[in-house]
């Protein structure tokens, strides 16, 4: 299934329409930056609920850092990708 928006707060305000059965529940609306906080905070509005910020940071493979690998954020945590970690052959002491 393919959807089109006309932009990122398009998108929130859909995903919000279609998120409409929790509204009035005990629900928090999480945004990642660079691209998430607009559509999260469509989806908050149409929710009425709080919104947040996580914080992260991407892990790029090295020798092409736009291909996350994993990523890092607040309070120590890590997600790693080890299926590409694994396809992309990356040494644990690059990791």
């Amino acid at each position: 299934m393919m959807f089109e928006f006309l932009d990122r707060t398009d998108a929130g305000r859909r995903l919000g329409q279609r998120l409409a059965g929790l509204r009035g529940q005990d629900v928090v609306v999480l945004g990642l930056p660079r691209g998430g906080v607009p559509v999260a905070l469509e989806v908050a509005k149409a929710l009425d609920a709080p919104l947040d910020v996580i914080v992260v940071r991407k892990l790029g493979i090295p020798f092409q850092p736009e291909v996350a690998m994993g990523a890092i954020g607040e309070g120590g945590a890590k997600v790693l990708d080890t299926h590409v970690i694994s396809r992309a052959h990356v040494a644990e002491e690059d990791l």
